[in-house]
């Protein structure tokens, strides 16, 4: 497998290429962890962009730890599961008070900052550190699952295949071991169509030599998220700027910037109609939005009304032009787009 990463290994913008690294460059931590942070929940291709931004604003720990909440935020706005932005701050804030700005290489040390569960304090110290320990994301779990034919369904299965990536871990090159299983599944391992005859292992796969790779992983049923409604209520200015304000502190979205809208949460559902409304005005419905959060699905009825000068003194007009720069998740990028198609072309 490593063989077949220091001929085939991605290349990405956070990573040291394995032949830098056998010349002895080491990765830097700061960058590991803040690529690890952003691919949560979140692919390579989409994250690409948005490291490449915060890099060139916050080079390092101390530059980002110096920055606002809001500015991170910002900054991370479409990226989604915003409770990792408010924590790389927090764990930024963190490694400069208690590490003097410099990451621990241990891997409880780093569990115990904001942010870091037992698969990033993992990744970062095998990675960063060479720290031998197992990192093991999905990609990884896909790949162990077909090599030893482990039917256990995921996620009860986790703690076997942990220990099989134990038991085969390069303690010589553990970081460039990790990030080898993971572009093997990112890249031949693939949930659909794996191409078996090309992977280095192949011969050893169970599930290859019963033919029957994608039975693997085996996954537990899932269980169908429920269904939340609400509204939102995009005012627009008589120079075409939008209303915003800002979602509490605490909760989904938190600290987020929104336009006003309905008290929808995971639970409860919100009121839809034109008697929710903020204010007075002449509403026109607009249609709707949908949009899939980790626990719960919600759909947002959208009203539009122009030439609105009110405001209370928490919210703020933004010119449609200047819209992404706000700290607007997804959902309210929709919302905003259903009411002005000349808002945000690509969001979805």
């Amino acid at each position: 497998m490593l063989s077949w990463y220091d001929r085939h290994a991605r290349h990405l913008p956070w990573r040291i290429s394995p032949a830098a690294r056998l010349r002895g460059v080491t990765p830097d931590p700061y960058r590991v962890w803040l690529s690890e942070i952003m691919l949560q929940q979140t692919t390579v291709a989409t994250v690409k962009s948005y490291f490449e931004t915060f890099i060139s604003r916050w080079p390092d720990i101390a530059a980002l730890s110096d920055a606002s909440e809001d500015d991170v935020l910002k900054a991370w706005a479409g990226l989604g599961y915003y409770s990792r932005a408010r924590n790389l701050k927090k764990c930024a804030d963190a490694v400069m008070r208690l590490h003097d700005g410099a990451f621990p290489n241990d891997v409880d040390q780093l569990r115990a900052l904001p942010g870091i569960g037992d698969y990033t304090a993992a990744a970062i110290a095998s990675i960063a550190f060479d720290t031998p320990t197992a990192v093991v994301d999905g990609n990884v779990e896909r790949v162990f699952s077909r090599l030893f034919a482990i039917d256990t369904p995921l996620p009860a299965a986790k703690k076997s295949i942990k220990a099989k990536v134990s038991a085969c871990l390069d303690k010589e090159r553990p970081g460039d071991f990790a990030q080898a299983t993971m572009d093997l599944g990112a890249t031949i391992c693939t949930p659909k169509k794996p191409a078996c005859s090309l992977c280095p292992v192949n011969k050893a796969c169970l599930a290859f030599n019963i033919h029957l790779p994608e039975q693997f992983p085996v996954k537990a049923p899932k269980k169908a998220k429920p269904k939340r409604q609400g509204a939102a209520f995009v005012a627009i200015s008589p120079q075409g700027s939008i209303l915003l304000e800002k979602r509490q502190a605490t909760g989904l979205l938190a600290s987020m910037s929104q336009v006003p809208t309905t008290q929808w949460n995971s639970r409860e559902d919100g009121a839809t109609g034109i008697a929710a409304a903020p204010f007075s005005a002449n509403w026109e419905h607009c249609g709707s939005v949908r949009h899939i959060f980790t626990h719960f699905e919600l759909q947002l009825t959208v009203w539009r009304a122009e030439n609105i000068k009110q405001k209370r003194l928490d919210q703020w007009w933004v010119a449609v032009a200047d819209a992404s720069g706000e700290a607007l998740p997804t959902v309210m990028k929709k919302a905003i787009a259903c009411a002005i198609p000349e808002a945000f072309k690509d969001t979805k």
